[in-house]
């Protein structure tokens, strides 16, 4: 039996975009941590680096849907170029503020200009439609790029972090620099594979977050990437509160394993049913198997509970990104992806601010609570936007937009 994986890199120029893109997106995961790991040892402030972090994160969440918007209008190349170069010069410049000690006010402009860095997930998986458009090989595509995302925000993390104690205080957003510059540079090189400019259509100048497929995608993964920090935070709790807190590492560990595995073997199988109906299974699952984790008193429990709540994870990504790719006009691809992601990263904000502050008030195994609210709410969200999400993507030159299945 072939294995799906291998197949889908003898593709002409997958292997280089591929993997430049693994390199190009490590920031996601290593740049807000590294703020936080970097200004917390020169500053000495919480305050402080959680502040400008979240400019940072959230002007990313804001500005990227724009830059895709953009992308899809005038292409890649164009458009990746300066915004990289912007966030490349911004982060030197936070680095050296920081160094220097400059006037706080520095530290806030430059992690808002850091913030212009493009969605490489999201132009990677672009790529992959190009070359398998309407083919089951996207689907395996897809659930490798959203492996390679789990495994960046695994890393990410710990290296940003890590150079940081280790080194010196500013070596996470040093690297993380150095992995946006070099490895978009590597991404951007490969012309071969860069999708070809489509086309707008009548109906669809406007942007992809106005059509009804991507709303009610983006609106449940906002409640998917909740539960996702959710998980971290309340794992980091309960195990100082059961006099174990190195375990928290390993039990956030299990989490990310297990949705990894999943995503890789959904992604091998050549699965039939429509994608919206994966959809709601696999967020009815998350929404299920978030219950247990509420009666997980001891670590090996809270791992158990925590390995099967995560295993839907990275199908419902998978699923969520196909979904996009056939409700959303070609015109709009990289813009529609990216306001998915962007819903996954406001919902790991919300999340980790809720459920910190539900675990302040109630107590840690209470933090719970929040996956099981986020999941219900997730769950019917997919399931009132079944009919819309079943729709058919009108190819036609005379409308795009997404029409009602019959």
């Amino acid at each position: 039996m072939p294995n799906p994986y291998r197949e889908i890199f003898k593709a002409p120029g997958a292997k280089g975009f591929a993997s430049a893109g693994f390199v190009a997106r490590m920031p996601m995961a290593m740049a807000p941590i590294g703020i936080v790991a970097m200004l917390s040892q020169t500053h000495g402030e919480y305050w402080l680096a959680g502040a400008v972090s979240a400019t940072y994160a959230l002007t990313n969440a804001l500005v990227a849907p724009q830059v895709s918007r953009l992308i899809d209008r005038v292409g890649q190349s164009l458009v990746v170029v300066p915004t990289t170069i912007v966030s490349v010069v911004a982060f030197i410049a936070l680095l050296a503020a920081t160094h220097w000690n400059w006037p706080v006010w520095t530290l806030f402009l430059s992690a808002l200009l850091a913030a212009a860095m493009p969605s490489i997930p999201a132009m990677v998986r672009a790529r992959w439609t190009e070359i398998f458009r309407d083919r089951p090989e996207l689907n395996t595509a897809f659930a490798f790029e959203s492996a390679a995302d789990e495994l960046v925000y695994i890393a990410g993390a710990s290296v940003s972090v890590g150079l940081s104690v280790a080194l010196f205080p500013e070596a996470g957003i040093l690297a993380s620099t150095l992995f946006l510059a070099v490895g978009s540079a590597a991404f951007i090189l490969q012309r071969s594979t860069e999708p070809a400019i489509r086309p707008v259509a009548h109906g669809t100048r406007g942007s992809a977050i106005m059509l009804r497929p991507v709303q009610i995608i983006t609106f449940a993964l906002i409640f998917i990437g909740a539960i996702f920090a959710t998980a971290e935070v309340s794992a980091v709790a309960i195990t100082k509160e059961l006099g174990q807190p190195n375990a928290a590492s390993l039990v956030i560990g299990v989490y990310a394993v297990g949705s990894f595995v999943v995503g890789l073997i959904v992604g091998a199988l050549n699965l039939t049913m429509p994608l919206q109906r994966q959809l709601a299974i696999a967020v009815a699952i998350i929404a299920l198997t978030s219950v247990p984790l509420l009666f997980a008193d001891t670590v090996p429990l809270l791992a158990l509970a925590v390995f099967v709540s995560g295993v839907a994870i990275s199908p419902t990504f998978i699923t969520a990104f196909g979904l996009i790719e056939r409700r959303v006009p070609e015109s709009m691809l990289t813009e529609g992806v990216t306001w998915v992601m962007t819903g996954i990263g406001i919902g790991m904000a919300l999340g980790a601010f809720v459920s910190g502050w539900v675990i302040d008030n109630f107590g840690a195994r209470n933090g719970f609570w929040v996956s099981v609210a986020a999941g219900t709410i997730s769950l019917l969200t997919v399931l009132i936007g079944q009919k819309t999400l079943a729709g058919q993507r009108d190819r036609s030159p005379s409308g795009a937009l997404p029409q009602p299945a019959e």
